[in-house]
């Protein structure tokens, strides 16, 4: 079975409090929305401290064009990658010629070629390192990214497979949106860039958390529930407030269809490792779970301290666990996203 063998966040170095984001929300939007100030209240009930983001606050006042948008995104996601990577090389060990593949995972901006190109061209990585790049996926591009790696490390024992996700969500945002759903975007969403190395089974060094499957599922009819639309400025976020609804509604089912497959049952999870989405999202996990203690434990203290990051958010998760510690036995990556959608990986996770 293939394992894993780390994973690196990065912390930026323009974090700043949930407080200091609305005071600046407010300065920015009530001038030419006084309504405005009726939505304030939603920044005080996302119980996120802290935000993640790639530039300095001030900054995102102006009402940049889409390509200068974009330009910055393609400088920032290559650099902050590189810092990931080179993290993660460094605490698995491994050369960076030994990477066979990279996945990159992405939903907050364009680039061609793609910014795994570009890290291979940056690194001087093999020139024949295979690529995938993914767009689209949302918040639940980072645990399809977990199970492509996966895939890719079990058709070959020897792969050293890199998967690198980045979502830089602050670079999106329209100072002119009025819309509610981006006065919620505005309240929860921030900068995320995590990179996590995946081995074959021919290294048997060091294995703790070994991939045992994987699974999706794409709700019908429900497209219009997360998303993006593309706008002349830019990125406008999409999303619907039945998305807490959905989860109540099919989670558990899911978790239990997904689980019977290698013969468990919810109680043979042991590590939850969920990506937050938001505060009424976390609520209907637990509530459609049951499940005693608080095994969301390192999910919201992720969301807690760092937002939603999308597509990253999940592996920030992963990463606590792997530092902070996790319990023998099995563990469950979920996260949801549009379409509307779900991507689970199980885990084999054992200390040694």
């Amino acid at each position: 079975m293939p394992y894993l063998a780390t994973v690196s966040k990065v912390e930026f170095p323009y974090k700043v409090s949930q407080q200091k984001v609305k005071e600046f929300a407010k300065e920015l939007f009530l001038p030419s929305f006084p309504p405005a100030e009726k939505m304030m209240s939603v920044f005080d009930n996302t119980e996120i401290k802290f935000r993640n983001f790639c530039k300095p606050l001030d900054s995102y006042a102006q009402n940049n064009s889409f390509q200068k948008k974009n330009t910055e995104y393609v400088r920032s996601a290559l650099d902050y990658s590189i810092q990931a990577i080179e993290e993660c090389l460094t605490k698995a060990k491994i050369k960076k010629e030994e990477v066979t593949d990279i996945i990159f995972v992405s939903s907050t901006g364009l680039a061609t070629p793609s910014i795994d190109a570009l890290i291979v061209n940056k690194l001087r990585l093999n020139p024949h390192t295979n690529r995938m790049s993914i767009f689209g996926l949302g918040c639940a591009g980072g645990v399809s990214g977990m199970a492509k790696a996966n895939a890719l490390a079990k058709a070959n024992p020897d792969a050293i497979v890199l998967l690198v996700a980045v979502e830089l969500c602050s670079l999106t945002f329209l100072s002119t949106d009025f819309s509610k759903s981006n006065f919620v975007a505005s309240s929860l969403f921030s900068d995320g860039v995590a990179a996590c190395l995946v081995k074959g089974d021919n290294y048997k060094t060091g294995q703790q958390i070994k991939f045992i499957g994987s699974g999706s599922k794409l709700y019908y009819d429900s497209l219009d529930v997360m998303g993006w639309e593309f706008l002349d400025n830019g990125f406008k976020v999409l999303f619907s407030q039945s998305i807490p609804e959905i989860i109540n509604k099919n989670i558990k089912e899911d978790i239990s269809t997904f689980l019977s497959k290698y013969n468990l049952e919810l109680s043979d999870i042991k590590n939850f490792i969920f990506h937050p989405g938001g505060k009424k999202v976390l609520t209907a996990y637990t509530d459609a779970l049951a499940i005693e203690g608080d095994p969301l434990k390192n999910t919201r203290e992720t969301m807690n301290n760092y937002g939603n990051m999308s597509s990253t958010t999940v592996l920030y998760v992963l990463e606590k666990f792997m530092n902070e510690g996790f319990e023998n036995g099995y563990g469950l990556m979920l996260a949801m996203g549009p379409g509307f959608s779900s991507e689970m990986v199980l885990l084999e996770m054992k200390n040694n």
